[in-house]
């Protein structure tokens, strides 16, 4: 929803549902149905939806094609079929998307107004969950980020957990059971439309098109019964509180007792801090794991102690550092290798000689925007290695499209200094950022 500013109605609404839930962890709500076909609630679930820039699902209406016949109108009719409760789920449409090891990822894209009642759904059940959530999730929380994991973690570290469970799940989002998932939701949700809703969006149909333009549907979900749909806003909310039959599985049982083992999960991101065996750990979580019905990607689980051995977690590696003013050696956070090189492919496909005939001030711009956007989260620990690193790749390839562009026979080193890209062109030096900030040259 990013920096859409909450109406103080819906506002509101969410902080007396919030309140209910905090205040009564065995409250079961009946009647929130009404809330989403609210005026306000759709028209913010709405503004959000368009605030992704999301692309049409299967009926290809785009916003733009809403806009131009009157949002309201539209919003209107959507309310209507809610209220008279003839609203039908559309089916998905699945795209792929390359992943950095070369694999696809499916991700699943409902329609416009699919996504606006389940961003809708998203505004009255998130708040009644977050008040259910355990510490130990950091994804898709308000004032909770990535970040905020990653220091957990550290911090965990240096107070003695340094046995880990570096732990991957075999496809998260398409193994999670729907029965299991929805005794989760009823154990605080009782209204039958609401659950009805939900239950639908679980089961739709995934259309998908083949080389030869062919569109396809299949029930997967529907007869597996298991799997939500990445990518629609109802999923982020449904696999945290998923998720959670883990983290509480896992205190229940006595093994954050007994192995003073630590759980940080990221969506479907997973480590385990422990001070006890981190064998025992791994042979635990395998057996949580098989109670609630997901399995371990055995090929990318593994234990590991730290410092002597490092892990990697949510783009960071996790491990000894040293200093390279005094050569202390210290327990810390660094851009994984895997993430550095995956920015250096963006760059080298940035400043490819066939984008020889763009303006300059543009290409420079996007490769500005690449580097503020990469430097931006990967600013924990000592980077200024990585920053300085990737200024030079960045000098080196944006020196050769110039070359390239005005034939330039030579290196291109007098015609263009450094200080040319940098005084001149603007381009972004990622090694003066860590001069504001003191605990990067660390």
């Amino acid at each position: 929803m990013g920096n859409l500013a909450t109406p103080p109605s819906v506002q509101k609404l969410q902080t007396a549902l919030h309140a209910k839930a905090k205040d009564e962890p065995s409250c079961r709500f009946h009647a929130l149905y009404d809330k989403l076909y609210r005026e306000d609630v759709l028209r913010h679930a709405y503004q959000c939806c368009r605030a992704n820039h999301g692309a049409p699902g299967v009926d290809g209406v785009r916003f733009e094609d809403i806009e131009a016949c009157g949002a309201e109108a539209w919003l209107g009719e959507l309310a209507k079929t809610l209220r008279e409760k003839t609203y039908q789920a559309e089916a998905i449409r699945r795209v792929y998307i390359p992943k950095p090891n070369g694999k696809l990822r499916p991700l699943g894209i409902p329609t416009i107004r699919d996504r606006v009642v389940q961003m809708a759904m998203v505004l009255v059940l998130g708040p009644i969950f977050e008040a259910d959530l355990p510490p130990e999730q950091y994804a898709y929380r308000p004032d909770r980020n990535a970040h905020d994991a990653i220091r957990q973690v550290h911090s965990l570290l240096n107070r003695g957990h340094t046995q880990v469970v570096d732990a991957d799940l075999a496809a998260y989002f398409d193994s999670i059971p729907h029965a299991e998932l929805m005794k989760s939701v009823a154990r605080r949700v009782v209204d039958r439309h609401v659950l009805h809703l939900i239950k639908m969006w679980l089961e739709v149909p995934v259309e998908e098109t083949d080389e030869r333009g062919r569109k396809k549907r299949t029930t997967q979900h529907r007869d597996e019964k298991r799997g939500i749909p990445q990518g629609s806003p109802l999923s982020p909310l449904l696999s945290n509180l998923y998720m959670r039959r883990f983290v509480l599985g896992w205190q229940r049982k006595g093994f954050e007792a007994r192995l003073k083992a630590r759980i940080v999960t990221y969506a479907d991101d997973l480590v385990i801090c422990c001070k006890g065996s981190a064998a025992q750990a791994l042979e635990a979580m395998r057996s949580v794991m098989t109670q609630i019905k997901l399995s371990v990607n055995e090929e990318k689980t593994r234990v590991c102690c730290v410092p002597s051995e490092t892990f990697d977690f949510l783009g960071y590696t996790f491990g000894r550092c040293y200093s390279p003013k005094t050569g202390r050696a210290f327990l810390g956070t660094r851009p994984s290798r895997k993430s550095i090189r995956r920015v250096v492919e963006r760059l080298h496909a940035e400043t490819d000689l066939r984008t020889g005939l763009l303006d300059t001030a543009l290409i420079v711009q996007r490769v500005n925007w690449l580097l503020q956007g990469w430097a931006g989260y990967f600013c924990l620990g000592p980077v200024s290695k990585s920053y300085r690193a990737l200024d030079r790749y960045t000098i080196r390839r944006l020196r050769r499209w110039l070359c390239h562009k005005h034939k330039v026979g030579s290196h291109g080193y007098t015609r263009f200094p450094d200080a040319y890209f940098y005084a001149h062109l603007g381009l972004v030096r990622l090694r003066l950022l860590t001069q504001t900030r003191p605990w990067a040259t660390a």
